[in-house]
């Protein structure tokens, strides 16, 4: 992941704005990264569960655009976690023993919010819940046909 100078914000990202104040109002308790680019095509990133707090860091993982993304997933909590995670055909699944890691190769080609979170239990009533937010613009083919929205 690459942070520079100050760290990403919903704000940065125009996530706060009209159609997407949702993921503002229920991922505010976490940090938010972007995804690297690798030299191979490849994007990468890191989830990790911070002790004892019940949250993602970060909660919100930006990709500039759809891809490949190699995720490192760390459980650096006292408890045991599982990670559902989206990817394009269908979801991967992750188990998450006490202080361990894991890894998760992801297929996301279009832009769009895509959830991910703990199944373990019900995690202090809300569960670990976090976003992948894919950039970019939709195929035309694909587009709905409905009224020109405002763009930050």
């Amino acid at each position: 992941m690459t942070i520079t100078g100050s760290p990403r914000t919903l704000s940065d990202l125009g996530l706060d704005r009209q159609n997407h104040g949702t993921l503002g109002r229920l991922l505010n308790s976490g940090p938010v990264a972007e995804a690297e680019d690798g030299p191979d095509g490849r994007m990468r990133g890191r989830l990790r569960v911070v002790p004892d707090q019940m949250v993602w860091d970060p909660a919100v993982l930006y990709l500039p655009h759809g891809g490949r993304l190699d995720l490192d997933i760390v459980n650096d909590d006292s408890s045991t976690h599982t990670v559902l995670l989206p990817s394009n055909g269908d979801k991967q699944f992750l188990a998450l023993p006490v202080r361990s890691r894991g890894k998760a190769h992801l297929e996301l080609d279009g832009p769009g919010c895509y959830w991910f979170s703990s199944v373990i239990g019900n995690d202090e009533g809300s569960g670990l819940t976090g976003a992948i937010v894919v950039g970019g613009e939709v195929a035309e083919q694909a587009r709905l046909d409905r009224p020109e929205q405002p763009r930050p």
